[in-house]
């Protein structure tokens, strides 16, 4: 059962960056420029070694399927919902690196009404849903901690490019810390 999940999420992640080159060319044949390049190798590596690390633990300590399932694969399929709802309301403005169209009109619709990076929301529940569905805890634990950190420096990156070549701040107004003091 894991080896079959397992390589359905690795296929998807395949098509996904087969999408990511189509838009990545696609934008910067439009004069799309990229940022965040520094930091790109060490997300490629966590989110590459979470898949290895994941194996590990589940084949050498024979971990099964929790008795939780029930309750976390549909979480699972919801955020594989939410994943494809976001990827999709981004069309071709959606990339795994940070690739910004001048002047381009920000994304406000679908999931981006509500949040600004609903795909790194996806992302880090898929660090824990995904190992705790095959009770990997010590995965779930490690790369819930190391996507925290990259998302720390990816997030404020992303949004900087952004501010600095379209109209971001008028798309969302609300500053980081007021977003925070709201919840």
């Amino acid at each position: 059962m894991f080896f079959y999940f397992l390589l359905f999420v690795i296929i998807q992640r395949c098509i996904e960056l087969i999408i990511a080159k189509y838009n990545e060319d696609w934008m910067k044949k439009r004069g799309g420029i990229e940022f965040g390049q520094s930091h790109y190798p060490l997300m490629v590596m966590v989110h590459s070694l979470f898949f290895i690390v994941l194996t590990v633990e589940v084949v050498v300590f024979e971990k099964g399927l929790s008795s939780y399932w029930y309750y976390l694969l549909p979480l699972f399929i919801l955020t594989q919902g939410v994943r494809i709802w976001a990827l999709s309301s981004l069309g071709r403005f959606w990339n795994t690196k940070i690739i910004v169209l001048p002047n381009a009109k920000v994304v406000t619709k679908g999931p981006y009404r509500w949040l600004k990076h609903p795909n790194y929301l996806v992302v880090a529940m898929e660090f824990l849903i995904l190992p705790l569905l095959f009770q990997a805890y010590y995965t779930a634990l490690v790369f819930t901690l190391l996507n925290f950190f990259i998302l720390a420096i990816r997030i404020p990156a992303e949004e900087e490019a952004l501010k600095a070549l379209t109209k971001y701040e008028e798309a969302f107004p609300l500053k980081r810390d007021e977003e925070i003091g709201k919840i």
